[in-house]
C-alpha cells in the first residue's frame, strides 16, 4: 500500500529562497527545462555513467585510446535508458545519477550527480528515470548497488529547484513509473497505482499478473486517459478506459506478455509475448486483432516497441540486435469501427483466406507479414528504438551507450541507412 508524502506545491520556475510556495493558478507542470550543454555545467557536476555489461558497438566507441576507455568504464555503471513521450529526448540512469539527452541534434542537455550531493548519506544509484516530455518535473526511483533513493520510492524531481518536491512510498520495490501531465502511475511487481499529479490523492488501483519488468503504458493526449498493463492472467493485457469508466481486457498471447506499446492517442495497441516471434497490433478501444507481424523465426526477448506519430509504422527491438520497422495497414480513422480478424492461436499468425486451402502445409512464417527495413546492430546487446522527427527515421539507444540514428526507405525497404552513430556516454573533456 502507498503511504504517499503531503502533497507538495506544483514548482515554482523562479523560486526567491525564504519565501513560502505559492498556491499556483494551475497544478500541472508545464515549464520546459533550459537547454544546457553539458558542456556549461560546472566542472565538478560530472557524473560516470553505467549499463549491462556488453562491448560497446565499434564506432560508438571509436573515441580511441584513453577517451574509449573512459566512455567503456562509464558503460558499465548504467542502470537506466528511457525516451521521452515525444521520442524528443531520452534519460539515464547512472550509478552516480542521472543524465538527460536532446536527440536531435544529439546533445547532452544536463547531468545530476546525486552522489556527491550528500543529502542522504547513501549512494548515487538511480535505476528508474521518467521524464514529462521536456518539462522540469522528474519520477525518479533508486537502483544498483548503492541506490540515492530506497528502491520503493517514487521520488517527484523539480530541476529547476534541483531538490525533490514530492515522494510516494511503497511497501515493495517500484518497478516502473509513468507520467502524464494530469497523472502519475507507479508499478509494483503485482499492482498498478494512478495519481493525479496535483495532490498525489490515490485514483485508482490494478492488481496485476506478475509484472518484474514494470511493464505500463499511458497515452499522452488531453481528456481521455487510456492506460495499459499485464491483466491478472498470463497473456493478457488489461485496457483502462477512464474517460469512458471501461475496462478491456485482451488475451494477446499464450505465453506471458513481454512488451507492448501504446500510440500517444490511446488508439493502437501493440504487444509481444515471451516467444518474441510475433507482433500483434490491437484497437484498444474493442480488443480487436487489427494487425500481426512476424519479427522471426526464433524465440526472443523483445525490448522495446514504438509507433510512428503518423501510426504508419511499428519499429522493434530485441536482444537478436537487430532493428525492425513494419508497415502498419490500419486505417487509423476507423479503428473502432474496423472490421477485427479472426481471434488467433495463440503465438500463431493469422493467415489470410487466399491462403487458408495451404494451412499446414507451408511453414507458419511463409504467410507472415515481415518489416520493411531492418538495422543490425551486435547481439545481445540491449537496445531501445524510436521514431525520429525527421521523416522515416530511428533513433536507437543502448545499454552500452551507444546512440544511432537511421533512415529506412518506405517504398524500397532494406538496409537502413546510418545517419549518425555516437558514444553518449564520451566524457565532455574528449573531442
Amino acid at each position: 500500500m502507498a503511504t504517499p508524502a503531503a502533497a507538495p506545491a506544483p514548482p515554482n520556475p523562479n523560486p526567491v529562497p525564504g519565501d513560502p510556495p505559492p498556491e499556483p493558478e494551475s497544478p500541472l507542470p508545464t515549464t520546459s527545462i533550459d537547454p544546457t550543454p553539458s558542456g556549461d555545467e560546472e566542472s565538478d557536476d560530472s557524473s560516470s555513467v553505467s549499463s549491462a555489461s556488453s562491448t560497446p558497438t565499434a564506432k560508438a566507441a571509436a573515441a580511441g585510446g584513453v577517451g574509449a576507455e573512459k566512455a567503456d568504464s562509464a558503460a558499465k555503471d548504467l542502470l537506466h535508458i528511457s525516451f521521452n513521450q515525444d521520442y524528443g529526448c531520452f534519460a539515464a540512469g547512472t550509478t552516480s545519477g542521472f543524465r538527460i539527452y536532446n536527440c536531435d541534434p544529439l546533445r547532452e542537455i544536463f547531468r545530476r550527480d546525486l552522489a556527491s550531493a550528500g543529502d542522504n548519506g547513501g549512494g548515487g544509484g538511480i535505476g528508474v528515470v521518467e521524464m514529462l516530455f521536456r518539462c522540469n518535473i522528474l519520477a525518479l526511483v533508486g537502483g544498483g548497488d548503492n541506490p540515492h533513493y530506497p528502491p520503493n520510492k517514487v521520488m517527484i524531481w523539480d530541476d529547476h529547484q534541483s531538490r525533490c518536491i514530492g515522494e510516494l512510498s511503497f511497501r515493495s520495490p517500484v518497478r516502473g513509473v509513468r507520467l502524464r501531465r494530469d497523472r502519475i502511475v507507479v508499478v509494483l511487481e503485482n499492482k498498478v497505482f494512478v495519481y493525479n499529479f496535483a495532490d498525489l490523492k490515490l485514483m485508482h488501483q490494478i492488481e496485476t499478473a506478475p509484472n518484474p519488468k514494470g511493464l505500463c503504458a499511458v497515452s499522452q493526449q488531453p481528456g481521455s486517459i487510456v492506460l495499459v498493463c499485464p491483466g491478472a492472467q498470463k497473456g493478457q493485457v488489461r485496457v483502462e478506459h477512464y474517460g469512458a469508466r471501461k475496462t478491456k481486457f485482451i488475451n494477446a498471447h499464450a505465453s506471458r506478455v513481454a512488451c507492448f506499446a501504446l500510440s500517444q492517442d490511446g488508439r493502437l495497441i501493440a504487444t509481444a509475448s515471451s516467444k518474441g516471434t510475433l507482433v500483434r497490433i490491437y484497437n484498444a478501444a474493442e480488443g480487436n486483432l487489427l494487425q500481426e507481424v512476424r519479427r522471426g523465426a526464433d524465440r526472443a526477448e523483445i525490448y522495446s516497441l514504438a509507433f510512428s506519430n503518423n501510426l504508419q509504422y511499428l519499429a522493434v527491438s530485441s536482444d537478436k540486435g537487430t532493428i525492425h520497422v513494419f508497415n502498419l495497414k490500419i486505417n487509423v480513422g476507423l479503428t473502432t469501427n474496423d472490421k477485427p480478424l479472426p481471434a488467433p492461436d495463440p503465438d500463431v499468425p493469422h493467415i489470410g483466406p487466399s491462403l487458408s486451402f495451404i494451412k499446414g502445409v507451408l511453414p507458419k512464417y511463409f504467410h507472415s507479414e515481415w518489416s520493411v527495413a531492418q538495422f543490425r546492430l551486435h547481439e545481445g546487446e540491449q537496445y531501445i528504438v524510436a521514431f525520429g522527427h525527421e521523416k522515416n527515421t530511428v533513433a536507437v539507444v543502448g545499454m552500452d551507450g551507444s546512440f544511432y540514428k537511421c533512415q529506412f526507405d518506405p517504398v524500397n525497404g532494406g538496409e537502413m541507412l546510418q545517419l549518425e552513430c555516437f558514444n553518449f556516454l564520451k566524457p565532455s573533456d574528449q573531442p
